[in-house]
């Protein structure tokens, strides 16, 4: 099954964070927080303006992006868990 994101809306799926300290000491699975950085999987068409005009997104499919904790509402499609949000919810755009 595939997401298609209405107007301004993203979908991501999370990126797992590192289960290991600075110092070598392994975080089990119920003391790890929510990551909060993930992978754009699918985009919408854009946000209408009040004037009736589509702005394009300014994220695309595969960007990594940082979100807040407890940004957008979580959808399980399948076996993955993926996250739906608006664009105006995504923080940043991490670039290599």
């Amino acid at each position: 099954m595939k997401l298609r994101p209405l107007h301004d809306r993203v979908v991501i799926k999370r990126l797992e964070e590192e289960r290991t300290s600075p110092g070598g000491i392994v975080i089990p699975d119920t003391a790890a927080e929510k990551p909060i950085r993930g992978e754009i999987i699918a985009v919408g068409n854009g946000k209408q303006l009040d004037n009736g005009e589509i702005r394009p997104l300014d994220v695309t499919v595969g960007d990594q992006v940082l979100f807040g904790k407890f940004a957008g509402t979580e959808v399980k499609i399948g076996d993955e868990d993926l996250l739906v949000m608006r664009e105006d919810d995504v923080m940043a755009v991490v670039e290599d």
